[in-house]
């Protein structure tokens, strides 16, 4: 008789709304474990009443490290060391010229977009990388890999996402791989704060999510380091 396949643990940041929530069902219909992170404590509440255990889900902006740390080692105690690990947590600026983007506004894109994915891959890598096996998926953007006007600091951030994740990727030992990934033109709530109601043309996140999940769950040390687009979002 053959073993039961090992329950496969994914840990996303991002999770109570657009691309993130839509992913959470998802995985969770695939029998996959999922951990969770987002902002809002009544979102997060919403999901744990819905995915019930053994799915874990918490509070946490990752812009705060402190906020990150403590999450880790909630999970790290108890044995949960990603298999898969998706940085999807993003903000946009307002669409404005970058001389017109107040200060404190391009420093919160870059705290979350960047930063917050430091943050995780810093208190998460380790248990990984000791044992030697995982994927890392960086979400970038397709203003990662081109640029359009009023939205230089998103921009900016994504376009580090790229740079740092292919870095990370050679930093890796034989095993693991590091993605950065174009999710694709989404209709979310983020688009729709650039494109207003033209977002409405583009896939919906749940419908996006049913494509791009499984792909997701495919990707291998074959991948590392390989800047990809994920399907149904082109």
């Amino acid at each position: 008789m053959k073993d039961a396949p090992e329950t496969r643990v994914v840990l996303m940041t991002g999770v109570t709304r657009g691309l993130g929530r839509a992913m959470v069902s998802r995985f969770c219909e695939s029998g996959c474990l999922v951990l969770g992170c987002g902002r809002s404590a009544e979102g997060i509440a919403a999901l744990q009443q819905e995915c019930g255990d053994p799915h874990r889900f918490a509070a946490v902006d990752v812009s705060r490290e402190e906020d990150v740390r403590r999450w880790a080692e909630s999970l790290l105690k108890d044995g949960l060391v990603p298999d898969l690990l998706l940085n999807n947590a993003a903000v946009i600026n307002s669409n404005a010229p970058l001389w017109e983007v107040p200060t404190d506004e391009f420093a919160t894109v870059l705290n979350v977009n960047v930063l917050g994915t430091y943050h995780v891959l810093r208190h998460f890598l380790p248990a990984m990388v000791t044992r030697k096996r995982g994927v890392i998926v960086n979400f970038s953007s397709g203003w990662g890999r081109s640029v359009s006007a009023e939205v230089a600091p998103y921009c900016a951030s994504k376009w580090a996402i790229e740079g740092l994740t292919q870095a990370l990727a050679e930093e890796l030992p034989a095993g693991m791989a590091a993605v950065p990934l174009n999710p694709g033109i989404i209709d979310t709530d983020m688009l729709r704060s650039c494109f207003g109601d033209a977002a409405g043309s583009y896939l919906s996140a749940d419908r996006w999510s049913r494509r791009a999940a499984p792909y997701l769950l495919s990707l291998g040390p074959q991948h590392n380091g390989r800047p990809l687009t994920a399907p149904g979002g082109e």
